[in-house]
């Protein structure tokens, strides 16, 4: 345990002004101590496969996240992402495929010669320790000097506002706080990439809207890797820089939170990401995806140029800014609608029947589900 000392001269360093943390924070050092080279690509796995038993969690997942990403594995329960990052970790060996990391073969190396670190929901906080000392736990286990470690320990919490409650213990913080405890643990090494397991689970909605913002200011100003494990699609498509669909322990489509949003490959895509309206094209299995807020309700049939299906209101849901719209049409087909209440019909209320309309350049062609 350090001497009070210590203590007193890392909170002096925080105390003295703004902190540049890319003089120590951002400069992924590897075990042997040296700076490891930057890559372009972060994080790649190349044809990873691992099962538990007859249960096949990941199946030929190849993925690549440049250096400096916020990047999201998004899924449902069992699809194969907290697998994913296990690998990735090192807690787990893949059965078939390589990991590499900053551009080294890494599929076989321990837990302790990778440079990430991995923050749980459950923080794991040492409850007899103080924050400073929490964060300072990771530096002083690999023998840094004290000094440095001072440092290190002064830059961290200051990226993550927590300098003056650092003597606090963790049962004298709110979750928030906690969490950012946790955050700055795991940043203080400097590791080339953050892995990030459901991180704002256990936190009530107010608290979790906040702190999306805290982790993406704080993954800006470090500029390192974040990788996000969430099922929480409102979390991926505001923190994510890229993000990746997972389903079956198969990788389903990558890109910008927009390109999945309103250019999704899949039926699987485009529900998972929000409310589809998925419309039957007539010509085989194939359907076109059309967002709720994309379908207009009128009680005159579609002008020239648009589509339009007559429908019946079967439940409407008051949700403060929009009002959400289930209706149903001739043939059983449902339909959801999305408008503001100023948007909608003044007589609108269960059991009318009104116009679907829309423009069919709002609406985009998803690929036939593909076989098991």
């Amino acid at each position: 345990m350090p001497a009070a000392g210590g203590h007193h001269s890392g909170l002096d360093i925080a105390k003295r002004g703004p902190i540049r943390t890319s003089s120590v924070l951002t400069q992924p050092v590897l075990e042997s101590g040296r700076v490891a080279a930057l890559s372009a690509e972060a994080i790649a796995l190349r044809h990873v496969s691992h099962r538990y038993g007859d249960q096949a969690a990941l199946d030929d997942l190849s993925l690549s996240i440049a250096a400096g990403e916020f990047f999201s594995l998004l899924g449902p329960s069992g699809c194969g992402k907290t697998t994913t990052l296990r690998l990735i970790a090192g807690f787990e060996r893949p059965q078939a495929g390589r990991i590499l990391l900053q551009g080294q073969d890494l599929t076989q190396a321990p837990p302790h010669r990778r440079p990430v670190n991995l923050v749980f929901q459950n923080y794991a906080l040492f409850p007899h320790l103080s924050v400073w000392d929490n964060v300072a736990f990771g530096p002083r286990s690999l023998r840094r000097p004290e000094p440095e470690i001072r440092r290190r320990v002064g830059e961290a919490l200051e990226v993550v506002r927590l300098t003056e409650l650092a003597r606090r213990r963790p049962h004298q913080l709110s979750g928030g706080q906690q969490q950012r405890v946790a955050l700055a643990r795991a940043l203080v090494n400097a590791p080339a990439a953050l892995l990030l397991d459901e991180p704002l689970a256990a936190l009530d909605p107010d608290l979790r809207r906040t702190m999306r913002s805290e982790l993406k200011r704080i993954q800006r100003e470090v500029g390192i890797t974040f990788l996000l494990v969430t099922h929480d699609r409102e979390e991926a498509l505001s923190l994510s820089d890229r993000l990746a669909v997972l389903h079956r322990g198969r990788l389903e489509q990558v890109g910008t939170p927009r390109e999945l949003y309103e250019r999704p490959t899949s039926a699987v895509v485009a529900t998972f990401l929000g409310a589809a309206n998925l419309l039957p094209t007539g010509a085989g299995e194939g359907v076109r995806l059309l967002r709720p807020e994309r379908l207009r309700l009128s009680a005159s049939p579609p002008g020239e140029g648009e589509r339009g299906l007559r429908a019946r209101v079967r439940e409407l849901a008051f949700q403060g800014a929009t009002v959400e719209v289930r209706l149903r049409c001739a043939d059983d087909l449902p339909l959801i609608a999305i408008d503001t209440s100023a948007g909608l019909p003044d007589d609108l209320s269960i059991g009318t029947e009104l116009w679907c309309r829309w423009n069919p350049a709002d609406s985009h062609a998803l690929q036939p589900p593909s076989r098991p």
